[in-house]
């Protein structure tokens, strides 16, 4: 039996949970893309999150190019395209920021730190289902905050009294999915999302990995991602040659 129907049951909740929580300035807006990017979504769990897994990466929360976009964590549009197979409809997020237009698979920005995730995940595995049947990619908070001039709000910027119950819904769901998913590695992708990792999953049996966030704003991963993520990955044992 398909594991998608129970992650796409958590998701929904965590969907309406984190759509009930209020955010202060200088946060101005707010996208929930498993509210208005949903159809993709779906099918990204329906596709890809059918079976168990022996490693999930986790990401912080969606970039303006990415999962805003396409409704898939790190989605960068060519790789859910032409890699995963996957596009679907993509609704508007109410209210939406003028320099933040949510265009969907038609948005012809690319998300960096996507491409160069999916890109090292497509050139070790070319074929999707491939890197799928043992991996799996989710986000750990699925809201993007930005403040009036539309610049991005990472969630370890948000006050204590925000982020507790943010948080806390997203640990909520992180475990969930790692109850139905079963895994032997979570992978942080980034310091924030290994120690959000390991802060919501004590007492639970699992190995804990991390790889350098391939993000343009890190020198490091400007220097190389794909090789240095890589090499972590074969030092922890999460890969192999």
């Amino acid at each position: 039996m398909s594991l998608a129907p129970k992650l796409a049951k958590a998701a929904k909740e965590l969907c309406d949970t984190v759509d009930s929580l209020s955010f202060s300035e200088p946060v101005a807006y707010v996208y929930n893309p498993l509210r208005y990017a949903w159809k993709p979504h779906h099918s990204y769990l329906k596709k890809y999150g059918a079976t168990k897994k022996r490693i999930v990466f986790m990401g912080m929360n969606p970039g303006p190019w990415g999962m805003s976009q396409t409704g898939v964590p790190f989605g960068e549009i060519d790789s859910v395209k032409n890699w995963m197979g996957i596009e679907a409809p993509v609704e508007k997020p109410h209210p939406e920021h003028p320099k933040r237009l949510i265009e969907g698979f038609d948005c012809e920005k690319s998300e960096v730190s996507g491409r160069r995730l999916w890109g090292l995940f497509s050139e070790r595995y070319p074929n999707a289902e491939d890197f799928f049947a043992d991996h799996f990619v989710l986000n750990y908070c699925p809201l993007v905050f930005m403040e009036e001039s539309s610049r991005n709000r990472t969630p370890d910027k948000l006050p204590a009294a925000e982020s507790a119950p943010l948080f806390e819904a997203c640990n909520l769901h992180l475990r969930r999915c790692l109850e139905i998913l079963r895994p032997e590695w979570i992978v942080g992708v980034g310091g924030f999302a290994q120690q959000q990792a390991k802060d919501a999953l004590v007492g639970i049996d699992l190995k804990h990995g991390k790889v350098l966030h391939p993000s343009p704003a890190s020198p490091a991963a400007n220097r190389g991602w794909a090789a240095a993520a890589t090499k972590q990955l074969l030092q922890q044992g999460i890969w192999s040659e």
